[in-house]
């Protein structure tokens, strides 16, 4: 696909000196994207762990962990009721580990609920069998803050109900419930709104944890035990996609350096089966390895494996579910490169895919509800407009939906919520569900109300660049700072250079077992660079040597066999 080159505006005057310590092209780049003086440039570069703000500075913070606390030393039922993604699972067994640190004898247990018998969220019935089962008090993450009646359920069957979730709060309208934790609480004032479940989850443990301890200081024994929970936290907050940007790059900074070394049982071993073991684990390694099995278990089968696993099991049943996580996340692309072509020809069939359309919204009989989610993210790559896909079953419809930059999902559902029987979700992903007798109308009103907010041209992918640069200037000392920048993902996006008229010298190579990238290196008379090509493959016959090219890279060092050089992954060339 043709991508829109966005360059930056216009480089920084004569005036304007680097600094920092930042190698010229790196301060360049940051300047680009906002950081313009000393100052902030500094304040940027601050990821310590000191940047995290007070958990009680969120509302109902101190009042969940005094309760839960209480709870614990008392040996009262305790129930964490999570979502049955990489979020919720990651959440609810950071909570578990934290309740069980500061109180060993505790009776902390958990529920999923399943994704296709239950659906998303807190549910009445549940919340009554947890009664009758011995709850008294329920801690939700990741969820609960539209759940209206299940909140009331909760306070008739006489249990407090915490509420701990990161969705987007529809109205003034919020849960009777005993404490409601929500970082962008309408009557709170906290400081940071982007956080994940397993963010908002971990501030609560982290509340839990000074509490018990009575001081702000932790022993070594606890602060380990926050730690593993802050790895647990990195991995909800990549695979969430949230903004990497304040508390959520400190929480992904720091958790993942974690990782390699935590003592969690259930995390080394999905690390094991993973074929992780003794890697450092990127933020890429988390959404594109790690993310994908653990979010496989709640799509295929019932994602309270996923949380046995990485909370009760022991080192042979831990190691049995990551193994079985890996087996279903195969199961899970091969039914989802099913659904993806069905998905495609309907698309194009519908008339879904030209500029007159700006939506797409389809629903199959045979489609796997547990599947559609991942399926919409590749539609939206492949043609680059919010999609919705639902399941059909029984004369009703549930589904779906991810979006594009600079369109809200949520607030498109909104638009249309008289013709839905509930969504939920935030701007660029949602669930929903709507009877199928009012599907034609649904995709009608929602296709309207894209085409009215969505321009021609943001039907072609931008590629964001965020400066020029020379092939001399991309040195070691600058690609490692480059690399500082991260961990990358939405709001903290991977740097993207481009260097223009390079000549190829020599026509690229094929990599891969079908050949599917290129490799080739690029040359401006004075220095050589190999590029890597992901997803080149069939392009390979463009591309020949002594051709000169702009390119769009991202400088990267590549590590192999305890040797660093750095190269660059292509992003986008044009030929000069």
């Amino acid at each position: 696909m043709t991508h829109r080159w966005r360059m930056p505006e216009e480089p920084p005057g004569s005036s304007w000196t680097p600094g920092a310590g930042l190698e010229p092209l790196v301060a360049r780049l940051l300047w680009h994207r906002g950081f313009r003086d000393d100052a902030a440039l500094l304040a940027f570069q601050d990821v310590r762990m000191t940047g995290l703000h007070d958990p009680g500075l969120l509302r109902d913070c101190d009042r969940a962990a005094e309760r839960l606390l209480r709870a614990a030393v008392e040996r009262e039922c305790i129930v964490i009721y999570g979502d049955y993604d990489v979020d919720g699972v990651s959440a609810s067994a950071i909570l578990f580990h934290v309740l069980r640190a500061v109180a060993p004898a505790c009776d902390v247990r958990t529920y999923v609920p399943h994704r296709l018998d239950e659906g998303y969220g807190l549910h009445v019935e549940a919340i009554r069998q947890l009664a009758a089962d011995g709850a008294r008090v329920v801690v939700s993450v990741d969820c609960g803050v539209t759940a209206f009646e299940p909140a009331m359920a909760a306070r008739e069957a006489g249990i407090d109900l915490i509420i701990t979730d990161h969705h987007t709060i529809s109205g003034a309208r919020l849960p009777d419930a005993y404490a409601l934790i929500h970082p962008r609480d309408p009557r709170g004032s906290y400081p940071f709104g982007d956080l994940c479940g397993a963010g908002v989850a971990f501030k609560l443990a982290w509340r839990i944890a000074t509490l018990a301890e009575g001081a702000a200081r932790l022993r070594d024994s606890t602060r380990a035990v926050l730690l593993d929970a802050m790895a647990l936290a990195a991995l909800g907050t990549i695979a969430d996609i949230v903004p990497l940007v304040g508390e959520n790059r400190i929480i992904a900074r720091h958790g993942l350096r974690r990782i390699k070394s935590t003592s969690l049982v259930g995390l080394q071993a999905l690390i094991e089966a993973s074929d992780l073991a003794g890697e450092n684990v990127t933020a890429e390694k988390v959404g594109f390895i790690l993310g994908p099995r653990l979010n496989a278990c709640g799509r295929m089968g019932h994602a309270r494996d996923a949380v046995e696993m990485l909370t009760v099991a022991g080192p042979a049943r831990a190691a049995e579910i990551a193994r079985s996580l890996t087996r279903l996340n195969e199961e899970r692309r091969k039914t989802e490169r099913v659904i993806f072509e069905e998905a495609c020809e309907a698309a194009e069939r519908a008339g879904m895919t030209g500029d007159d359309r700006r939506a797409i919204v389809l629903a199959g009989e045979s489609w796997h509800a547990g599947v559609v989610g991942i399926v919409c993210s590749r539609l939206v790559e492949r043609f680059q407009r919010p999609t919705i896909l639902l399941q059909r079953q029984d004369g009703h419809l549930h589904g779906s939906g991810r979006s594009i930059d600079g369109f809200n999902l949520h607030d498109g559902l909104a638009a249309c919520a008289g013709m839905l029987t509930k969504f939920g979700g935030h701007e660029m992903a949602a669930g929903l569900a709507l009877e199928a007798s009012q599907l034609g109308a649904f995709a009608e009103a929602f296709t309207a109300h894209a085409n009215d907010r969505i321009g021609v041209d943001q039907l072609t992918p931008a590629l964001r660049i965020d400066c020029e640069a020379r092939l001399d200037e991309i040195t070691p000392a600058a690609a490692g700072q480059i690399e500082d920048i991260g961990p990358f993902g939405r709001g903290n996006p991977t740097a993207s250079v481009v260097v223009r008229n390079v000549e190829i010298p020599r026509s690229p190579e094929s990599m891969g077992a079908r050949g599917d990238h290129l490799r080739f290196f690029i040359r401006d008379g004075r220095r050589e660079m190999r590029v890597v090509a992901f997803g080149w493959g069939e392009r390979g016959r463009e591309l020949r040597g002594g051709m000169r090219v702009d390119v769009v890279i991202e400088p990267k060092i590549n590590r192999w066999n305890g040797s660093e050089r750095v190269e660059a992954e292509l992003r986008d060339l044009r030929a000069v």
